[in-house]
């Protein structure tokens, strides 16, 4: 069987202009005609030598940090940007979810969009008009179908694309972090479909920082660092591989949150312990701050939660103290990466006052025989918890 998709030897240079004076004027520009001055330029690549193939039916996870090149490489096999070195061989129709509103016209409705699109993919009348209903049932947007895109939210802009990107069935389906804008019912919603999507036999590419969604999706994975294939193979190696070199320290909303290992590899091995610490403004909770963390699994099974005021006897807990620092000893968690959140809130028994979904990834070791049953989830852990 041939590949769908054959990448070979991708490369991408920009020029980068350099003015030392800074911001510039229209006066300033008009001068600089007649100055001597000249502007200088620099090289930048932005991918270098990537070579990788695709199979017909594959659902292809694309990591790595921001500006390795991710997103570059999907406008390239997307054709909005020829590459300035090798070749791509496409075997089959490709359509393409890169930014909100890619390929659609504003001042036209919802519904003469979904043609216009349509007729951009390749498709005919008659097809689009086939799955033109479950197109906008899919979307939510059958209120608004006649009604200028201009004046959509960016979530039904969102919704509207994928659906034609995902119904009007192109071989391949290309998707960058761009479903990020929509609310987690959506999100789920496109995931099943794209789950369908690859159970059809088309192919998918998708650049997503959401593990949970790239390991529930994609079975084989490529990473991506500094505009180079830093490793490529099964899904499971890549996360991991992209874990081991993601950052110890994230912030979010003003809060810093970091997971220490006792293991000079980085992983959580049974029966050792790993840190998590929390820390957080103390001008947003000068009295109390209460610490929870829910643990679960890639494919979004909880498997257990940790709260601060449970942990700590309650004649400790007097004052916030700007960091919470949880140990945990792993009891037997080794083949499944396990994603974090983390809530903050004034009260106990209060909501949230800040929730961080995903902010970090425990990576238990694999190089131990597991001692539960694959659906043995609800394990507590041995933990403590207290204030730094």
């Amino acid at each position: 069987m041939q590949p769908i998709l054959e990448i070979n030897g991708i490369s991408k240079k920009f020029r980068i202009s350099h003015n030392g004076a800074g911001y510039v004027n229209f006066r300033d520009a008009i001068t600089s005609v007649f100055s001597r001055k000249k502007q200088t330029t620099e090289e930048f690549w932005a991918l270098r030598d990537i070579t990788f193939n695709v199979m017909p039916g594959d659902a292809v996870g694309i990591l790595g940090k921001n500006g390795a090149g991710k997103s570059t490489l999907l406008k390239i096999l997307s054709k909005i940007t020829p590459p300035t070195e090798g070749k791509i061989i496409s075997r089959g129709r490709i359509a393409s979810l890169l930014e909100v509103g890619t390929g659609f016209h504003p001042e036209l409705t919802g519904k003469e969009n979904v043609f216009l699109n349509g007729s951009i993919l390749g498709m005919t009348r008659k097809e689009i008009v086939s799955k033109f209903d479950e197109i906008i049932d899919f979307s939510g947007t059958e209120k608004f179908v006649d009604t200028p895109l201009k004046h959509y939210s960016s979530g039904m802009q969102l919704r509207l694309a994928f659906s034609v990107a995902a119904f009007l069935e192109p071989e391949i389906l290309i998707i960058d972090e761009v479903l990020a804008v929509g609310d987690f019912e959506f999100q789920n919603k496109c995931i099943g479909k794209m789950e369908a999507v690859t159970k059809s036999g088309r192919t998918i590419l998708f650049v997503s920082h959401n593990i949970s969604a790239v390991s529930a999706l994609c079975k084989t994975g490529l990473l991506l660092s500094a505009g180079k294939i830093a490793k490529q193979g099964a899904i499971g190696s890549v996360i991991h591989e992209y874990m081991m070199h993601a950052p110890d320290t994230i912030s979010r909303h003003g809060v810093a949150i970091s997971i220490t290992y006792n293991h000079p590899e980085k992983i959580w091995v049974i029966n050792s312990a790993a840190e998590v610490r929390v820390k957080w403004p103390q001008s947003r909770y000068p009295d109390h701050c209460y610490v929870d963390l829910a643990f679960y699994k890639l494919d979004g099974t909880k498997v257990f939660s940790l709260q601060s005021q449970k942990l700590m006897e309650s004649h400790m807990f007097k004052s916030a103290n700007e960091e919470a620092i949880f140990t945990i000893t792993n009891p037997g968690f080794n083949e499944m990466e396990l994603r974090v959140d983390v809530g903050l809130k004034s009260h106990p028994e209060g909501k949230y006052d800040i929730l961080i979904e995903n902010a970090a990834t425990l990576l238990p070791s694999s190089k131990y025989h597991h001692p539960y049953k694959a659906n043995d989830t609800i394990i507590t852990p041995m933990a403590t918890c207290r204030f730094a």
